[in-house]
């Protein structure tokens, strides 16, 4: 996007203040530029879908400078963000999407009663704090399986989860659990298919615990991805993007069809988020985050 060629004259005054104080002149000069450009120009959106971007697959742009450049392209949510970084969204405007800092790892999850405990402690301090923040989402993991039977685990996720969801559903937060391939990525990961997810769903029979429903990651493990949302979901409560193979950008370089499968998350009436997740090849990586957004855009 071309910026103005002009800038007010009081955003002018206010940054040889800021200056004066020791901030950097030219950031923050960029940085209110930025800010006067999107309140000039709104963004044409089709407002069909809730578009959020996952911040570390950008890790060499500080959070600030993203949380306005994202702004500007009709973002309005940043994934994976903890509680120490939520002043700087709230700045800018933005909803942390899904919320994070309550798991051990991707790898000590629900699924091991040994974990129990400590995850029990870590989500319900987390979800007061998600609830007092004005948030809904909050993420966790099924944990890997060490050798663990699939009903054994699906068991022991059940009886750790039923200690929280209660006080979830009080405080207006969903749990949700990612699905994530075994094959490629996440080797022994326990969630790494829809049917075992949406099973633990059932069993749950709790409105606040959902599935962030990884395209990604299904594509890899099983592939058949519009009919499994279309005929699950209700199971749904996120989504993360990437192209498939290498987990770059969703273009025509790879095979998943986007524009069709966000045309069938809308045809669902889902009102939560799609959040890219696809780490860039490109060397201007915002160019391909505003390509993806374009592209999703339906």
């Amino acid at each position: 996007m071309k910026e103005p060629s002009k800038t007010p004259r009081r955003s002018v005054l206010k940054q040889i203040t800021l200056s004066s104080l020791g901030f950097p002149l030219m950031d923050q000069f960029q940085l209110q530029d930025q800010e006067n450009f999107n309140d000039l120009n709104p963004i044409d959106m089709k407002g069909n879908i809730n578009h959020s971007v996952c911040k570390w697959c950008y890790s060499q742009i500080p959070l600030e400078e993203f949380a306005v450049k994202v702004k500007s392209m009709g973002i309005t949510g940043i994934d994976l963000i903890g509680p120490k970084e939520w002043p700087i969204l709230k700045k800018h405007n933005l909803t942390s999407s899904m919320c994070n800092g309550a798991e051990i790892s991707l790898t000590e999850g629900w699924n091991d009663k040994q974990y129990h405990k400590v995850l029990v402690d870590n989500y319900l301090k987390h979800i007061d704090m998600v609830s007092a923040a004005g948030y809904t989402n909050l993420i966790c993991f099924s944990g890997n399986r060490r050798a663990l039977d699939d009903q054994t685990g699906m068991d022991n996720c059940v009886e750790g989860l039923k200690k929280i969801l209660g006080h979830a559903e009080k405080k207006g937060v969903i749990i949700q659990m990612e699905l994530l391939n075994s094959k490629v990525d996440h080797e022994d990961y326990m969630c790494d298919n829809s049917l075992w997810g949406f099973e633990l769903c059932r069993k749950l029979q709790s409105s606040h615990f959902k599935l962030l429903y990884d395209i990604y990651h299904m594509q890899i493990s099983e592939g058949d991805v519009i009919r499994t949302i279309k005929d699950n979901h209700q199971y749904i409560g996120h989504y993360h993007t990437a192209g498939v193979p290498g987990r770059n950008e969703i273009d025509q370089t790879q095979e998943l069809f986007y524009p069709a499968i966000m045309k069938s998350i809308v045809s669902t009436g889902f009102k939560g988020f799609v959040a890219q997740e696809f780490i860039p090849k490109s060397t201007s990586p915002l160019d391909s985050l505003q390509k993806a957004i374009d592209i999703c855009d339906v």
